[in-house]
């Protein structure tokens, strides 16, 4: 008999702020091009990270794959949409000339420690992944967000409520709107655990202060993405923000460990050591 999934909430019981790896950290110089492959979180891991963020996607015959683009055009040396191709096509494909897509079980073999924000980037993804999260009794491994409402309810719907989720862009909003945190929560019905926002929207200041305010008063974190600069990403430290999302892995990590809030592992190696 199976064991009982883990409190939801159990993914985010890490010290804040939580560093995510944003596609492997697709931006650090030294695996520019490598986005979402095994290289690139190999890289994001070692250099002391526990939080990656990927995306997934289907191929036509059920594979669940760890990538961000609805087609193999712009990062592989293959064209063609990830629902109309086969397992077996996608492998042939490269990414910067020499990584292969790779799947979600690999990561999550590869790097068993790991925690993993998903992105549902397609419908069919939906219940892949659900699929994927009770074979592997990974309840608390992962965190779900989608920019699609229609996703994210089919998602929590299908997990029943135990697999930690972001607020979708209608949730966010509702926090971003309201007056007070207990309106946001009521709204919101208390499902999502974190609201995951760029920092601004055009001329609206999304990660305010307020929000955060609001999203703390209602137990929910704010992670904002995705952030590379080190100046936006101590002025949202100060705002007291949960968690920052970044291309830059090495300037995060920089940032972080100059303000004494680097929170991953001691032997997570400095740029420039053997």
């Amino acid at each position: 008999m199976n064991s009982p999934a883990p409190s939801r909430s159990a993914y985010l019981d890490s010290p804040r702020p939580l560093a995510f790896a944003h596609r492997g950290g697709a931006y650090h110089p030294e695996i520019e091009g490598l986005e979402n492959t095994l290289a690139a979180f190999a890289h994001a891991v070692d250099l002391g990270y526990t939080y990656l963020e990927t995306d997934v996607h289907v191929t036509s015959d059920g594979v669940l794959l760890a990538f961000h683009d609805t087609v193999l055009d712009r990062v592989t040396d293959r064209t063609g949409r990830i629902s109309d191709t086969t397992y077996a096509e996608v492998q042939q494909a490269l990414i910067g000339g020499r990584e292969r897509v790779p799947t979600l079980a690999e990561l999550f073999d590869a790097f068993p420690d790991a925690r993993f924000n998903i992105d549902l980037k397609s419908a069919g993804a939906v219940e892949a992944l659900a699929a994927f999260v009770e074979e592997r009794d990974a309840w608390g491994r992962l965190l779900v967000g989608s920019f699609s409402a229609r996703r994210m309810t089919a998602f929590r719907r299908r997990t029943r409520g135990r697999v930690a989720t972001s607020a979708h862009p209608l949730e966010v909003a509702a926090f971003v709107l309201s007056p007070s945190a207990r309106l946001a929560r009521w709204l919101t019905r208390g499902r999502p655990v974190a609201l995951q926002v760029p920092h601004r929207q055009g001329r609206l200041l999304v990660a305010s202060a307020g929000l955060v305010r609001r999203a703390r008063a209602a137990g929910v974190q704010v992670h904002v993405w995705t952030i590379d600069d080190p100046i936006e990403m101590n002025t949202l430290l100060d705002r007291g923000v949960d968690g920052i999302m970044t291309d830059r892995t090495d300037i995060l990590r920089d940032v972080l460990r100059a303000r004494g809030q680097w929170n991953g592992p001691a032997e997570g190696r400095m740029e420039g050591e053997a």
